[in-house]
């Protein structure tokens, strides 16, 4: 079981050659899954991607395209792009002030069960999210991590949406730490009607150190999975 991990930001990158990176690096790994079968010496690496897209909005494979409140002319003019992808889930936004993490992993170099791996990406959020005094919380029956839910203030900070096949993962969470929220004005967000989303930086009413954030996430990651990242 190989427990390291290879880390690597991104930067701030397109989500189409984010998307097919993540492509590339799964069937990397699930090839490798293959040969095993005849040759066991072999080892499945881990990779864990930080990136920032410009703006976009993706719809998960089971989504429904009304949840997008624009036309194709009013995502042009908003900067906008939009994907139909393969992860699990409905609509949401990806842009500048948002941390995405993409895990894409052999979860049979940590545990096979995909509930306690989305559990565990909570987790990190939440963990996260405690060391600036924020409660974050689940939400029964809906992914991702909330606010204050139960009262009329329940309020979403970050979405989350994954692909599994064969144990290997790919797709992830998407954290708000200084994301301009008018662009979730033009979704229903993860196709929830009546829930507000969130920032950090709204939050704390000040700019987030997103490196700092990143850190956090990263040392709350490698506890949780009792993994090593090492910098690609």
């Amino acid at each position: 079981m190989n427990k390291k991990i290879q880390l690597q930001d991104l930067g701030n990158k397109d989500y189409k050659a984010t998307w097919d990176y993540q492509e590339a690096l799964f069937k990397e790994i699930v090839d490798i899954k293959i040969q095993k079968r005849s040759n066991t010496d072999l080892v499945t690496p881990n990779y864990f991607l930080f990136v920032e897209h410009p703006h976009v909005y993706t719809l998960g494979k089971s989504g429904d395209l009304s949840n997008l409140l624009l036309s194709e002319k009013q995502l042009e003019a908003k900067g906008a792009t939009f994907y139909k992808i393969n992860r699990g889930g409905d609509i949401t936004y990806h842009g500048p002030g948002q941390i995405v993490g993409y895990p894409i992993l052999d979860l049979e170099n940590f545990f096979t069960d995909i509930h306690r791996y989305l559990r565990f990406l909570e987790e990190v959020i939440i963990l996260t999210l405690a060391e600036y005094n924020i409660i974050g919380t689940r939400s029964e029956g809906e992914t991702g991590v909330w606010l204050d839910v139960g009262t009329p203030f329940a309020r979403k900070i970050c979405a989350m949406g994954v692909r599994a096949s064969r144990w290997v993962t790919m797709h992830g969470f998407a954290l708000n730490v200084n994301a301009n929220l008018g662009y979730f004005d033009n979704i229903i967000p993860c196709g929830i009607k009546g829930k507000a989303v969130t920032s950090l930086h709204v939050e704390l009413g000040k700019e987030i150190d997103e490196a700092e954030v990143k850190e956090k996430i990263a040392k709350h990651f490698q506890l949780l999975f009792e993994a090593v990242f090492v910098l690609d």
